[in-house]
Formats: structure tokens, C-alpha cells, sequence
């Protein structure tokens, strides 16, 4: 996968904006000239967070040094918990090595980034066709997982086993993204991949649990909705891990980005 253009600069709630460009003044008096660039990514990029959602960001840096990261501590506990704020450090030299071992991950960050100070760390990233394949069976077999674990210890609670589903969604959402990218009919975001895939999967169900879901990730608990979007979701991964055993390392893909 070849990096596309970022994204435009989302609208955020105004707390996120707030916060977020607090963190990002806080980030470049920490590291100072060490910090190269800081990118937003994810459901945030696109401007489409939850009330469960997390606000994701990549801080790339020329090195990781304790003095330097030390004065960041305090600001970005306040962002995790004002807006759950999860960073990742990432080493300059390390982007290209970290995009191949990862790659159903970063492919993702191509797709959604938006680059909020310093240049485009990714512009020149290109994820070998054959990595993203098995790291998206890597990811959908650990979704799976964690969804049959989440299960049994959390399902005695409603409420509990639905912040546990809440979590899952998203990565369903980026697995179906890269499922289509990869079949050479990419879509326009991971939300509308993930429609395009249950359609086809279980059509007859989908306005029911997509009303579900809709409950769950705007924290409006439902009896039973969890358990029931939980075990969907283990079909949903099952038919998309169906679809990427079909797929080869050396086909073309179709341009564009999801």
C-alpha cells in the first residue's frame, strides 16, 4: 500500500480541539527540536469520534530521552483522561520498520492521518502487499480472541461487556477496510467498508444490529444488545478471515484509499 494524501484537519468537539492543541503546545516545548512530527489518526482524523472513542496520535521523534519525556508526563495524563488521549512514540528511524511489522495497523494510519505539526513522516511509506495480508489475519484472529475471552469474563454485567464490545468495533471496522483495499475495491472510510461487508455477510440482521451497535458506542445500554453484537461480530471476523484466506500476495490493487 502506498501512502495517500492526508486527510484535512477534522471537526473535532470542542473540548477534543481544546485539549488536543494543548497537548500538542505541551509536546513541542517538551521534546523541543526532537520532536519531528505529531499525527493524529484514526476516527479522529475523519472527524467521526465516539463517546467511546479514543483520540489517537503518533509522536515521531529523533530520540526518546528521559529528561525530555519526563516533562511530558503530567500533560498527557491530563489528556488521557480529559479525552482519552493514547499516544504512540515512534523513533524517525523506526516508521518504515514499524509500518512492514505492523502493517494492518499502519495501513490504517495511512489511510486516516492528519498531520498536526512537522512534516508527513509517512508520505514516502509503502506497505508490501504480502505483510498487510497476514497482519490482517494476525488482527482479525485476535480480535476474535478477545472477543470469546471479553465474553466470558465480562458478560455477567450488561454494562460491562458492552465497554468491552464498544472496543471492538473499531478494529472491525479497520479490518473490513483492509479487506476491501486488499480485494482491489476500496471504500471511502472503514464505517462505510464495514456496511459494504455486513451487507453481503448477514443482510437480513443488519439494520437491527446496526441500531445496536449505534446504542452500545453512544453508551445507551440495551439488555442483551452486547452479547448479541458480540457474537455477530465473531461471525463478522470469521467471514472476513474467509475472504483474506481467498486473497494473493501478488495480485494488483486498485488505487485509492479507505
Amino acid at each position: 500500500m502506498v501512502a495517500p494524501s492526508p486527510l484535512t484537519s477534522p471537526t473535532l468537539p470542542p473540548q477534543v480541539q481544546t485539549v488536543l492543541n494543548d497537548f500538542v503546545a505541551s509536546a513541542r516545548d517538551a521534546f523541543a527540536q526532537d520532536l519531528l512530527s505529531l499525527v493524529l489518526f484514526g476516527s479522529g482524523a475523519e472527524g467521526k469520534l465516539r463517546p467511546t472513542s479514543d483520540v489517537n496520535v503518533i509522536l515521531v521523534v529523533a530520540k526518546f530521552d528521559q529528561a525530555l519525556a519526563d516533562r511530558l508526563r503530567q500533560p498527557l495524563r491530563f489528556a488521557h483522561s480529559a479525552i482519552q488521549l493514547q499516544p504512540m512514540f515512534l523513533l524517525h528511524d523506526e516508521v518504515g520498520q514499524a509500518a512492514s511489522l505492523f502493517a494492518s495497523k499502519f495501513a490504517d494510519i495511512l489511510r486516516r492521518r492528519v498531520i498536526l505539526y512537522g512534516p508527513d513522516p509517512f508520505s514516502a511509506i509503502s506497505i508490501p502487499r504480502e505483510a498487510e495480508i497476514l497482519q490482517l489475519k494476525r488482527q482479525l484472529m485476535n480480535l476474535s480472541l478477545r472477543l470469546r475471552s471479553g465474553y466470558v469474563a465480562q458478560s455477567l454485567r450488561d454494562e460491562q461487556l458492552a465497554r468491552f464490545v464498544a472496543t471492538a468495533i473499531g478494529p472491525c471496522r479497520v479490518a473490513a477496510a483492509g479487506v476491501l483495499e486488499l480485494e482491489g475495491t476500496p471504500s471511502s472510510s472503514p464505517q462505510a467498508a464495514f456496511e459494504t461487508l455486513e451487507s453481503q455477510f448477514q443482510s437480513s440482521q443488519w439494520e437491527e444490529i446496526r441500531a445496536l451497535i449505534a446504542a452500545i458506542q453512544e453508551a445507551r445500554l440495551t439488555p442483551g444488545a452486547a452479547s448479541r453484537v458480540l457474537f455477530h461480530l465473531l461471525g463478522f471476523c470469521a467471514m472476513c478471515l474467509a475472504r483474506v484466506d481467498k486473497l494473493s500476495p501478488d495480485l494488483p490493487r486498485a488505487g485509492g484509499s479507505a
